[in-house]
């Protein structure tokens, strides 16, 4: 029986290279977005925090003020 042509397995073993460090760039660039919107995040919460005490300090000034009159 005749077997036909045969496969080229140089070429998928490339393709398949290909593919595999294009799979793990982008796995790579998720990475590094979530690190990056990780920071975020922390640096806007660390920036929301400072600007809370800033409001509680400010208003116990106030009312200090307002009592003290």
């Amino acid at each position: 029986m005749a077997k036909g042509p045969e496969k080229n397995t140089k070429n998928k073993a490339l393709h398949t290279k290909l593919l595999n460090r294009k799979k793990a760039k982008i796995q790579e660039e998720k990475k590094e977005k979530a690190l990056r919107m990780k920071a975020l995040v922390a640096k806007m919460n660390e920036m929301n925090q400072q600007k809370n005490m800033t409001n509680l300090t400010q208003n116990n000034f106030m009312s200090f003020i307002f009592l003290s009159s």
